[in-house]
C-alpha cells in the first residue's frame, strides 16, 4: 500500500518554487535577463506560497510602470499568462479560485474580463477570489466590475478590494455620483481602509447628513475612525450624540478606534 505524502516535502517543494519565481521576477524587476522556469500546474498547486511572493514584486511601494512590464514580459515570455487565463474557466472550482488569486497577483490586465464574469460564479471562493483579484489588477474596467456587483457582495469585502484597485479620481467619481446606498456604503470604507484623508471633508458631509441614509452615515463615521485625522475625534463626539442610534452606535465605536496620526494618503 503506497505511503501518504510527507507534508514537509510538500512544503519544501512550495519554498523551492516560490524562491526560484521570485529570484526571477526581482532580476527582471532590476532589469536583469530572466527566465521564469515554473509552469502553471506548478503555481496553481503552491498558490497559497507563490501568490504572494509574486505579490510582494508586483505590489512594491514606488514600482513603476515599466518596472511592472518588465516583470510582466517574464510572466508572458513562459506562456504563463496564456495558462492561467484558461484555468479560469477551469470545471474545478479550486483551480478557478487559485488562477484568479494568481492573476491578481500578477496584475494581468487582460484577466480583467475573466474575472469579471467569476464574480457571478457558483462558488462562493470563487467569487472572493475574483473580487480580491480584481481588486489587486486595479484599473477603471476592474473598479466598474467591482461596483456592478455591489448588491451581491458584503460591503466589508468589495470596500476592500475598491480600496486596493481605485485611483483617486475613480473614488471622486464613485462619491458624487449620487447611486445606491449600498454603492455609498463600499465606498466610504474603502475610503476608511487606505486611510484616504484626501476624501475626509467629503465623509464628514456625509456623516453628518440627516436627511442621508443611516447606513451610509454610520459608515462614514466608521471611515472617518480610521483615516484618524486629528479633525475627527471631534465630529465623531459631536455624531456620538446623533438621534439616530445607528449613527451614534457607530461614531461611538469609531471613537474608541480613533488613532490620531496613522499615515495618510496624500496623492
Amino acid at each position: 500500500m503506497a505511503s501518504a505524502p510527507d507534508p514537509k516535502l510538500g512544503a519544501a517543494e512550495s519554498e523551492q518554487i516560490a524562491a526560484q519565481i521570485n529570484q526571477a521576477l526581482v532580476s527582471a524587476l532590476t532589469g536583469q535577463n530572466a527566465v521564469l522556469n515554473a509552469t502553471a500546474s506548478d503555481l496553481l498547486a503552491h498558490v497559497d506560497v507563490v501568490a504572494p511572493v509574486i505579490a510582494s514584486v508586483m505590489h512594491r511601494p514606488g514600482i513603476t510602470l515599466a518596472q511592472q512590464w518588465q516583470v510582466t514580459k517574464v510572466i508572458k515570455r513562459g506562456g504563463l499568462g496564456g495558462e492561467l487565463l484558461d484555468a479560469l474557466a477551469s470545471p474545478e472550482p479550486a483551480i478557478r479560485a487559485a488562477a484568479a488569486q494568481l492573476c491578481g497577483a500578477m496584475r494581468l490586465a487582460e484577466s480583467v474580463a475573466w474575472l469579471s464574469d467569476l464574480l457571478a460564479d457558483s462558488d462562493e471562493k470563487v467569487r472572493v477570489a475574483a473580487a480580491r483579484a480584481l481588486g489587486r489588477t486595479g484599473g477603471r474596467r476592474a473598479v466598474d466590475a467591482l461596483m456592478g456587483v455591489v448588491e451581491d457582495f458584503p460591503p466589508h469585502r468589495l470596500a476592500l478590494a475598491i480600496a486596493h484597485g481605485a485611483s483617486d479620481i475613480d473614488l471622486d467619481g464613485l462619491l458624487r455620483s449620487g447611486g445606491s446606498a449600498r454603492t455609498a456604503v463600499v465606498v466610504a470604507l474603502a475610503c476608511g481602509l487606505r486611510a484616504d484623508a484626501l476624501r475626509f471633508p467629503r465623509l464628514v458631509a456625509m456623516a453628518r447628513d440627516r436627511n442621508g441614509p443611516s447606513e451610509v452615515r454610520a459608515a462614514a463615521c466608521r471611515a472617518l475612525g480610521m483615516i484618524g485625522d486629528r479633525a475627527a475625534a471631534g465630529v465623531l463626539r459631536n455624531l456620538g450624540l446623533d438621534p439616530d442610534s445607528a449613527v451614534s452606535e457607530a461614531a461611538t465605536r469609531a471613537l474608541r478606534r480613533y488613532h490620531p496620526g496613522v499615515q495618510r494618503r496624500q496623492t
